[in-house]
């Protein structure tokens, strides 16, 4: 009996004493299958490895990578958070888990860590895109400044932050940094659209056209949203033939819209371009001959063309119609207020 406790207890020593070392064996022969990008054995040989030895930081950290390199990553995830346990400072896992909770739309986390990350160069970019993700658009400006320090050429960094101010209605902010991204990626051709219609709310109706244009230009679908947009933009800017060749052909195809052809009576009434305001005055009256809007609006149009006592006879005639239209007598307005 004595014999037989004295032979175990050899033999556990043996064991303790071998465990170390079995991990490392596994833990290169996972090394070498990774380098040749057997991937799934790499990682069988470094689970074999944490077997023998649970608080193998490195063979933790080179499965993980394996599992970025098998698209698994909750796996990868988890030995990286494991990493984190038996090595709070390591630099590789936490730039990692930075990457994968901001994939992962895991916007909390992912500033939680890429603060902690001294080491990432990507910090104050992750963080400034993630604040923006979060709706906190002070933050956002804050560190997408930071990152553009670092690196000026960002195109997508560039465009955030001119998003962002386009987001707190600072339009003319935004304006240099939509500018700057597109330079930077031409082929965005969403990021044309939206400084196109940036400077159509801030009434650059030239540079507007532009970039509408050059959204088309980079491969934009112009459906009828965008032609509008676009046609109202020619006309404002005062390239009346682009403006309603465009907007009647977003008008042909679905003629019942009437609002799109008194839009563009109000336009050419503001352009003061009076016949072709009564133009689409007459469109309405021909749809509807007791449109007393577009009546009352062909009368101001008259007036401004010096046919005053006509003009004033079809506002009368208007109001008879519309009686809704009688405040409008003494301010010589249009239906719509302008």
């Amino acid at each position: 009996m004595k014999n037989l406790f004295f032979f175990a207890a050899v033999f556990c020593c043996k064991l303790a004493t071998a465990s170390p070392d079995s991990a490392k064996v596994y833990f290169q022969k996972g090394m070498d299958e990774k380098a040749a990008k057997r991937y799934l054995v790499s990682h069988n040989y470094f689970t074999k490895a944490i077997s023998f030895d649970p608080t193998y930081t490195d063979a933790y950290l080179q499965d993980a990578f394996v599992a970025l390199e098998m698209r698994k990553t909750d796996l990868a995830i988890a030995q990286f958070n494991k990493v984190l346990e038996l090595n709070p400072g390591n630099a590789d896992a936490v730039k990692n888990l930075t990457d994968l909770h901001y994939s992962y739309r895991q916007y909390a986390k992912a500033i939680e860590l890429a603060k902690k990350c001294a080491t990432c160069l990507t910090a104050n970019r992750i963080i400034g895109m993630s604040y923006y993700k979060l709706e906190d658009y002070t933050q956002a400006i804050k560190y997408l400044n930071l990152a553009l320090k670092q690196d000026a050429n960002d195109a997508e960094a560039t465009y955030t932050l001119g998003r962002t101010y386009l987001d707190i209605e600072d339009y003319k902010k935004a304006v240099p940094f939509y500018t700057s991204a597109i330079k930077l990626a031409p082929e965005k051709n969403v990021w044309s659209y939206e400084l196109g219609l940036l400077y159509y709310n801030i009434g650059d109706y030239k540079n507007a056209g532009k970039y509408f244009e050059s959204a088309v230009e980079n491969g934009y679908t112009a459906n009828n949203d965008f032609k509008e947009n676009m046609g109202f933009a020619y006309l404002y800017a005062g390239n009346y033939e682009k403006g309603e060749n465009m907007i009647l052909d977003v008008w042909k195809k679905k003629p019942g819209n009437t609002q799109l052809i008194r839009e563009m009576a109000d336009v050419m009434y503001q352009q003061k371009q009076y016949d072709l305001s009564l133009k689409y005055c007459q469109m309405l009256m021909e749809k509807n001959d007791k449109d007393g809007k577009a009546l009352y609006q062909a009368g101001l149009n008259f007036i401004k063309k010096g046919e005053k006592d006509r003009g004033q006879q079809m506002c009368d005639k208007a109001i008879e119609i519309d009686p809704t239209l009688a405040g409008l007598r003494s301010k010589k307005e249009m239906p719509g207020g302008m």
